[in-house]
């Protein structure tokens, strides 16, 4: 059995000795020697490998090799980066099972950032790797020297970033993130709150993604305002375009606060007349912060008519604007509408004026004045022999709009007297009745009779009692005899006219009106003769009646 293994080993020995490392790793594998061999034909081979400069292949064996020995993959780690080799191994480092000491981790990241071809595996390496592995510090401190030289580039500037974030250093992240003009910003931003690091990054977020920027930037405009954020996208050098960009923004600022950004509304007017025009009219109606006279100088330039015409309008110059539409736009329905909101009765005769010099205009003004002019006073100032088209066709419209609009409003006006009528006559016949009130300690009494209603039947005593007080005329007094209307055992009246009586004194007081009426009018029958009760049997309020006669 001795003789056997000392065979076995011996034939190991003279593979190495002969330089075939692979048989003989591969008969130590298989059994055929002792494992202690592993460790040592395992070197020896990794040791072949380097001398051969067959580094890659040497990192791939190194898990084979290494297996969980942390002070073995320690050593190798320290060997490769002597060699500045460590690129080939680090996809073979363990991260855990066996997890090896924070240096050699940071030693393994700080060989990548030497070699620009080397910042990709970096930047994979740090997303991969868990932070707990090893300190960001020594990786940050070895990149900041090449932020600024040539040997920097976009994989290494976002390592670094995410070094940043691995460091807790927030702002220094955001930086180089809105720099690489990363779409994850703006949830980073959020995150972690850093809506004060933004001020000088406003063009690259603009770049990046301008509605979710200009969406930010307006919801936190107390901390960014809008004249830095102008500020930055009119002075940028960036390769974009600014002014479509601040055009976005002035207008989503306007959308949301029409004064937030009105240092900007003559910056706007522009805005608007190159990107949307269709959007300056609104603008215009809406914002009172642009000159008009710098307005109406970009509208003339790009002939923009129908905003000539409402600056025109806004400055005063109704005349000037009015020949605009007609002469320019040709739109005798808009030249109407213009001069029915000014309200100026001299535009009328302008309009007709001016429209006299065209025939064609004549008969689209006899269509689109009905109801503001009279068409007979335009027929009458057009000129004889003057042609105008479809002449005959349209007066027969404008006769037949007539008698359509007089008989609507006769029957308007029918209907409005009827109504009216009646309305007057149902008041005249409720004014002229009393309403008799029970005395109030007797209604109190009979509600006393049934103990579960007295709180009923004192609540609408006082409310009666204020009911009185609130509609009669002379403060809940009798308007005869001048005494409070709550007196006992005395019913009161009052009338709808509001004047209110003790019924003993109203009764007192009809008894003289009626001597005195029946002395002028003894030969006169009773006032109704459609069968109701004649006026000495029907209460009627004293004060009304004496004022009628």
């Amino acid at each position: 059995m001795c003789l056997l293994l000392r065979d076995t080993e011996d034939h190991i020995a003279w593979l190495l000795q002969h330089g075939w490392h692979e048989k003989a790793l591969a008969a130590v594998e298989a059994g055929q020697g002792r494992t202690e061999l592993l460790n040592e034909v395992g070197s020896r081979y990794l040791d072949h490998l380097i001398i051969e400069r067959k580094y890659a292949e040497a990192a791939q064996l190194c898990p084979k090799i290494l297996r969980g020995s942390p002070s073995a993959w320690e050593r190798w780690v320290f060997h490769f980066a002597h060699l500045r080799q460590l690129s080939v191994l680090i996809p073979y480092i363990p991260i855990d099972n066996p997890q090896l000491s924070d240096t050699a981790y940071e030693v393994a990241l700080v060989a990548l950032t030497t070699n620009a071809t080397f910042h990709e595996l970096l930047l994979t390496t740090i997303k991969s790797w868990p932070p707990a592995l090893y300190s960001a510090s020594p990786v940050i401190s070895a990149i900041e020297p090449q932020l600024n030289s040539s040997s920097m580039t976009d994989p290494l500037k976002e390592a670094l970033a995410e070094l940043y974030v691995i460091n807790s250093q927030y702002e220094k992240g955001l930086s180089l993130f809105a720099e690489l003009l990363k779409p994850e910003v703006f949830e980073f931003i959020e995150k972690h709150n850093l809506h004060d690091a933004i001020h000088d990054k406003v063009v690259n977020l603009m770049i990046l993604d301008s509605k979710r920027a200009i969406q930010l930037l307006i919801q936190h405009r107390d901390i960014i305002p809008p004249f830095e954020v102008v500020e930055q996208l009119l002075h940028t050098s960036k390769s974009c375009d600014k002014k479509y960009l601040l055009h976005q923004y002035l207008h989503a600022l306007f959308e949301t606060d029409i004064h937030a950004g009105k240092d900007y509304h003559d910056m706007q007017v522009e805005l608007y007349a190159d990107y949307e025009p269709r959007m300056l009219l609104p603008f215009l109606r809406t914002s009172m912060h642009y000159r008009l006279d710098k307005a109406y100088e970009i509208f003339k330039q790009r002939e923009l008519v129908r905003e000539q015409v409402f600056v025109l309008g806004r400055m005063g110059n109704a005349k000037e604007a009015l020949s605009t539409i007609i002469n320019e736009l040709e739109d005798i329905e808009e030249a109407v509408e213009f001069v029915t909101d000014q309200h100026d009765d001299d535009l009328w005769d302008e309009l007709i004026k001016q429209c006299l010099q065209k025939p064609e205009m004549v008969g689209m003004l006899l269509e689109h004045t009905v109801g503001n002019l009279d068409p007979l006073y335009i027929v009458n100032l057009v000129p004889d022999g003057l042609e105008i088209p479809k002449l005959r066709d349209r007066l027969v419209k404008i006769v037949t709009d007539y008698r359509t609009e007089t008989s609507l409003r006769n029957g308007c006006n029918d209907i409005l007297k009827t109504d009216c009528v009646n309305l007057l006559v149902k008041y005249y016949q409720e004014a002229r009745r009393g309403v008799c009130m029970a005395n109030m300690d007797e209604e109190a009494q009979g509600a006393r009779v049934d103990e579960g209603s007295s709180r009923t039947g004192e609540r609408s005593s006082s409310l009666r009692t204020l009911e009185i007080k609130s509609r009669t005329r002379c403060g809940a007094r009798c308007c005869l005899c001048f005494d409070p209307l709550s007196i006992q055992d005395i019913s009161v009246i009052v009338f709808y006219c509001c004047h209110a009586y003790h019924q003993s004194c109203l009764e007192g007081g009809l008894d003289s009106m009626r001597s005195n009426s029946n002395a002028r009018d003894s030969d006169e029958g009773s006032e109704d003769d459609d069968g109701s009760p004649s006026a000495e049997s029907r209460m009627r309020c004293v004060l009304c009646t004496t004022a009628a006669a």
